[in-house]
C-alpha cells in the first residue's frame, strides 16, 4: 500500500477552507446555531494517517500504518449554581493488520467519556469557592505526567466518580477525587479490528482516588504543588492483572513560561505500596520502590515569533535483578506526547526505566503557526529491565543501559483560523547499543515515524 499519496491527499482536503481563510468571516460553529448563552455545544471530527517503519519492538510489524477517524460532541448546561455536560467520542481505525500495534488505547468506537453533573458551593467565607462534580469526566491535574486529559492520543483517559475543587482567596488550590477509571473495552484484538462498540467498564476492581494541593508564589516566586494518588487494582471475573495497590507521594516547584523570561521545573514522586510478579492468582507479591524525578530550565526571548528554548533531564526508576522489592515506576494515567513524542502506533518513550536528557526548541510565528523541534537521548535506569515502552529487555545487563536518541519535529497550522488545522510531525529513533544488541531486539534499522492530522472544528 503507498503511504505517501494520502498525505497530499489531506494537504489537498484543506486547500479550500484555506483559501476561504482570510475572507473576514466568523467561523462556523454550532453554538453561533443556537444562540444560548445557557446551553453550549461543540464537536470536532479528525483524520490521522500514521505510518512506521523499522519497528523497535521484538515481535509484531516491521512496518505498518494507520488511518484514524475521530469525531467528538460536547454539551453542558448551565443553570442558576449548577451544571450537566457530557461528551461522546467515537474513535475508529482501518487498515490495520493483525500485527500491527493497536490496541483500544487507539480505537474505542462511540463511547459517552464524559457524563457529569456539577454543583456550585457558593461562596465560602474568607473569599473561598468550591464546586462537587459527580459522574463521567476527564482530569487534567499537576503537570499531567501522572492524570491527564490526552490530546494527541484518540482516545480518552476517563473517570467515574467524584471531584471536590477548592480555590482560596490567594488562589490557593485543591482538588480531591474518588473514581472508577475507564477500562476501554472490547480489549480482544479481533472486536477492536473490527470498531466493535461496547461500553467502556467501571467497577470497584480498578479505584483511583487521591488529592493535589496548589499554592502559588511558595518558594522564590515559584509556584507549588504537593500530592497524593492511590491506585487499587484486583482481578475480576475473565480479567487477570498484577493487583496493584500503589500510593504515589509527590511534589512540584515551577515557574510558567513568559515572554522575555527563564523558567524552570522541579517535580519528583515517590510510589510506595505492592504489586503481584505476575499475573497468576498465586504469584507473590512483592513490596514496591519506585520514584520519578523530572528537571527543567527554559527561556522565552521577546521576539514577535515567541520562541523558547529548554534543557530538561529525566529519571524513571526501572526494576533491578536482585532487588528485593518492585522498582519500575509506574506512570498512572500521565499523558506524554507533549513530552516524550509521539504515541499512537509509535511511542517507544515513556516514564518507566529510562534516564533522558533533551533540548527543546519551540515558536510561535504568528497565531495561525506553531512548531517544534527536539533532541534527546535516552538512557535505561536499570540495564536489567525492560526499556520503557519498547518491550526489549537484557536480563543479564550485558547489552548496557544507552538506547540511543529520538528527533522529533512538529508543525502545526490553522488552515482555517479557529476550525480547521494541520498538524504533521515526524519522529526518527536512532537506535543506540542497547536496542540494537539486547537478546530479543528486532534486526532492523533506526526506526522512523511520521502522522498528518486534520481536524475540523465545529
Amino acid at each position: 500500500m503507498t503511504k505517501v499519496p494520502l498525505w497530499a491527499v489531506l494537504a489537498c482536503m484543506a486547500m479550500p477552507a484555506a483559501a476561504r481563510a482570510d475572507n473576514g468571516s466568523a467561523p462556523y460553529s454550532l453554538q453561533t446555531l443556537i444562540g444560548s448563552d445557557s446551553f453550549t455545544i461543540k464537536a470536532s471530527g479528525k483524520i490521522r494517517y500514521e505510518s512506521f517503519d523499522n519497528s523497535f519492538r521484538p515481535t509484531g510489524a516491521r512496518s505498518a500504518d494507520l488511518l484514524t477517524l475521530r469525531t467528538t460532541v460536547e454539551a453542558e448546561y448551565r443553570g442558576d449554581g449548577f451544571r450537566i455536560g457530557g461528551e461522546i467520542r467515537d474513535t475508529r481505525g482501518y487498515w490495520a493488520d493483525r500485527d500491527t500495534p493497536v490496541t483500544a488505547s487507539e480505537i474505542n468506537a462511540l463511547e459517552p467519556i464524559q457524563l457529569y453533573a456539577g454543583l456550585d458551593l457558593g461562596r465560602l467565607a474568607g473569599g473561598a469557592k468550591a464546586e462537587l462534580t459527580v459522574g463521567r469526566f476527564l482530569m487534567n491535574l499537576g503537570s499531567r505526567r501522572l492524570i491527564g486529559a490526552t490530546q494527541f492520543r484518540a482516545t480518552a483517559n476517563g473517570y467515574t466518580g467524584a471531584r471536590l475543587d477548592w480555590q482560596g482567596k490567594g488562589k490557593q488550590a485543591l482538588t480531591l477525587f474518588y473514581t472508577l477509571p475507564q477500562q476501554r473495552e472490547p480489549a480482544d484484538l479481533d472486536s477492536i479490528l473490527d470498531n466493535r462498540v461496547e461500553w467502556d467498564h467501571e467497577g470497584t476492581d480498578l479505584q483511583f482516588w487521591g488529592g493535589i494541593l496548589t499554592l502559588p508564589r511558595l518558594v522564590a516566586g515559584l509556584d507549588a504543588e504537593a500530592y497524593v494518588y492511590g491506585l487499587d487494582e484486583d482481578d475480576r471475573p475473565g480479567v487477570a492483572t498484577r493487583n496493584r495497590h500503589i500510593v504515589t507521594t509527590g511534589g512540584r516547584l515551577f515557574a510558567r513560561p513568559a515572554r522575555g523570561r527563564t523558567d524552570a521545573e522541579l517535580e519528583v514522586a515517590w510510589q510506595s505500596g505492592s504489586i503481584r510478579r505476575s499475573t497468576a492468582a498465586d504469584a507473590a507479591k512483592l513490596d514496591v520502590s519506585a520514584y520519578l524525578v523530572h528537571a527543567e530550565i527554559g527561556h522565552s526571548f521577546a521576539a514577535d515569533w515567541q520562541p523558547r528554548l529548554s534543557l530538561a533531564g529525566d529519571i524513571a526508576s526501572g526494576d533491578r535483578a536482585g532487588s528485593k522489592s518492585y522498582n519500575r515506576f509506574d506512570a498512572l494515567f500521565g499523558t506524554r506526547r507533549w513530552e516524550y513524542g509521539p504515541t499512537g502506533i509509535f511511542g517507544p518513550l515513556h516514564r518507566n526505566n529510562i534516564r533522558s536528557v533533551v533540548a527543546r526548541f519551540e515558536a510561535r510565528p504568528d497565531e495561525r503557526l506553531d512548531m517544534m523541534a527536539a533532541l534527546r537521548h535516552v538512557w535505561l535506569d536499570s540495564a536489567t529491565d525492560s526499556f520503557a515502552r519498547t518491550g526489549v529487555v537484557d536480563a543479564t545487563g550485558r547489552s548496557g543501559r544507552d538506547a540511543g536518541n529520538q528527533v522529533e519535529a512538529r508543525l502545526r497550522a490553522w488552515l482555517l483560523p479557529k476550525q480547521v488545522q494541520l498538524d504533521i510531525g515526524g519522529t526518527v529513533l536512532l537506535k543506540g547499543p542497547f536496542l540494537r544488541h539486547a537478546p530479543n531486539a528486532p534486526d532492523t534499522g533506526d526506526s522512523h515515524y511520521g502522522y498528518a492530522d486534520l481536524t475540523f472544528f465545529f
